[in-house]
């Protein structure tokens, strides 16, 4: 090497090394932090607090031990706790306990660090990032590479920054064959014809490598390869998980996404569509397809399990994929305790899942929700159905109606009854009251409701039910006769009910002395209580109950739960779903960036939380 090129890339070490901190600043990120998580956190922090002393977060590490003091005192190492048991003699007392010491140099810079004032440091990954000098070209500035000037854009100018600090050289420009079969494999995973090989071999143009990327990014297979890693982190598959593994409809949320990549969605509205569809204002299919992200949860449907655990697995699963896939965070750990390396508290954890704690799906057999895809001619009946009722009810009521076809919404599962006399859930999935036998549902808002559908499957004739208001021989407010159903397929009836006001315990009794003992009067799949839109139109009230009726392809979707069906959100205690601890309300981790004001709390005004320029 040259004594110019030489001086050259001294110099600019020296500006480099210029751009540190003094060496006598204690920088906490990079040299405390790293001997707290090798030597202290284990004993320390997220997981046990030894002697009520933590060093997981600023505050903790401030505050009283269990001494009745607190082990750093701020500007004064010597009369620190913390000091003290580090160079103690005594292995009774020496810190950490039942370890190797402390190495003197880390001691030393621990001391250092509380001398300075013990300042805390926030982690790189958690700041925002900040605009950067491009640097110049060094062949430039030294003549430090041989050949002529490679740079062609504003990141090769940091890679010849790099290669010029490590003495090395970039390496000769590819053949345009090798160039040719690499672009093609990365960006649609298939080598190209021979046809169009011959064609870029041939040109001798400096656009015509230009010209081959945009081609490649036209074609339907860049989207078809490049889906393939966001559905890895999406965890698709077409089949539910767990023991049995069944089949599970959810091939349009793959097409969708390949479509994306295919549009070149931009990565807010692809972040958007798949968190928060079903929040938008007027949401398209496709938009409802795209919540389906989140409806890649496992689904466990085996008889003998307990629906609400697999819910909440299921909602657990959001939250840590979320944080994972948008935060780059592991934020799964946080659900036992706080975090023993990142800003994480336990509690936070419970907050965040908050957001995604009150939607629909219900770890039921059927996935429901489900968006329900008509034919188009059936898709035509439901839109005369959606400007019938606009027409006469006004908008709001016409969504309400496009919703309940479209996806069956908002309705009632079998595992929300309880109080079951002479009956049971059938596999943990139906609703099975035999003769003379009855089932509680709870609180259940009546006003303006008209009718109630159900979903059955009734093969021994004779067979009735009756609803009664707050016990068992309360108000009677409907009284129906089961027909039998064709073969194995569910039914979905429309029950009318007498006026009622309020919310009220529903006590279902029903009837068949035709039935054997030990079998069910029916098997009821769900309950869907709605108003009368029909009254003046009795057609298009047959219309409606064929349409739910229709078998039709579904997709897992997205829906948020109404107000009456809402739940409460609680941090569980060491990560156990049934010990609750106090009740928390959506929040964002406390380290990142703020939640936007004026965005709604829930799903959509996370998603906007995600994209703002703020979240580091």
């Amino acid at each position: 090497m040259s004594l110019f090129r030489s001086f050259s890339v001294f110099f600019l070490m020296l500006i480099a090394v210029g751009c540190q901190k003094a060496p006598n600043q204690i920088d906490f990120s990079t040299q405390i932090k790293p001997i707290i998580n090798n030597q202290c956190i284990v004993c320390h922090g997220g997981v046990k607090r030894n002697s009520n002393f933590s060093l997981l977060f600023h505050q903790d590490a401030l505050d009283t031990a269990e001494s009745g003091k607190p082990a750093i005192l701020p500007g004064d190492p010597d009369h620190s706790e913390m000091i003290r048991r580090l160079t103690l003699t005594d292995p009774e007392e020496r810190m950490p306990f039942k370890e190797d010491p402390l190495k003197p140099e880390e001691i030393d810079l621990l001391r250092q660090w509380i001398k300075e004032g013990a300042n805390w440091g926030a982690h790189w990954a958690y700041q925002p990032p900040k605009p950067v000098t491009i640097p110049k070209s060094i062949q430039l500035l030294s003549g430090f590479f041989s050949g002529p000037a490679w740079e062609k854009n504003e990141i090769d100018y940091f890679i010849s920054q790099k290669l010029a600090f490590q003495n090395l050289e970039p390496s000769p420009e590819a053949d345009k064959s090798i160039l040719l079969r690499r672009v093609c494999l990365d960006l649609t995973g298939i080598p190209p014809s021979s046809k169009r090989a011959e064609e870029f071999l041939r040109d001798e143009r400096s656009e015509g490598y230009e010209k081959l990327v945009d081609e490649l990014l036209a074609s339907p297979h860049f989207g078809e390869k490049w889906a393939s890693w966001w559905l890895d982190m999406a965890r698709y598959s077409d089949t539910k998980g767990y023991e049995r593994d069944v089949y599970r409809s959810i091939w349009r949320y793959r097409d969708w996404v390949i479509q994306a990549f295919n549009d070149d969605k931009p990565f807010d509205k692809f972040t958007t569509e798949q968190l928060a569809g079903d929040l938008l204002p007027y949401p398209t299919e496709d938009q409802l397809i795209a919540t389906a992200f989140h409806r890649n949860t496992m689904n466990n449907d085996e008889g003998g399990t307990e629906d609400e655990e697999f819910r909440v697995a299921a909602v657990i699963d959001r939250v840590n994929t979320t944080m994972e896939v948008w935060q780059s965070t592991t934020f799964g750990c946080v659900q036992c305790h706080s975090h023993p390396y990142d800003p994480f508290r336990h509690e936070e954890y419970y907050k965040f899942m908050a957001f995604f704690n009150n939607t629909r799906d219900e770890d039921t057999h059927g996935e429901h929700p489900n968006l329900r895809t008509y034919t188009e001619g059936d898709q035509k009946k439901l839109e005369s159905i959606r400007t019938w009722v606009k027409n006469l009810s006004g908008e709001q009521k016409a969504k309400e109606v496009e919703k309940f076809l479209k996806t069956m919404e908002p309705k009632y599962h079998p595992h929300d009854f309880d109080k079951f006399v002479n009956g049971e859930l059938i596999d943990v999935k139906w609703l099975g009251i035999r003769n003379g036998g009855s089932a509680r549902l709870k609180n259940i808002d009546l006003t303006d409701k008209k009718y109630l559908i159900i979903n059955h499957l009734t093969k021994s004739p004779g067979g009735s039910f009756e609803i009664r208001t707050d016990q068992l021989d309360g108000e009677k407010i409907a009284s129906v006769k089961l027909d039998t159903t064709k073969g194995w397929a569910r039914e979905a009836i429309s029950i009318p009910l007498n006026p009622m006001l309020g919310a009220h315990d529903l006590y279902f009794v029903f009837q068949n002395s035709k039935s054997k003992p030990d079998k069910p009067v029916s098997d009821i799949e769900w309950f869907a209580f709605r108003e009368d839109f029909f009254e003046s139109n009795k057609n298009l009230d047959k219309e409606f109950l064929a349409l739910l009726n229709k078998k039709v392809d579904n997709t897992p979707i997205m829906i948020e739960n109404d107000p009456a069906q809402n739940r409460q959100t609680n941090i569980f205690e060491r990560g156990n779903w049934l010990v609750k601890g106090k009740e928390v309300s959506p929040t964002v981790p406390h380290s990142l960036n703020q939640f936007p004001k004026h965005a709604p709390i829930d799903r959509l005004g996370l998603a906007q939380w995600l994209m703002a320029a703020e979240n580091p």
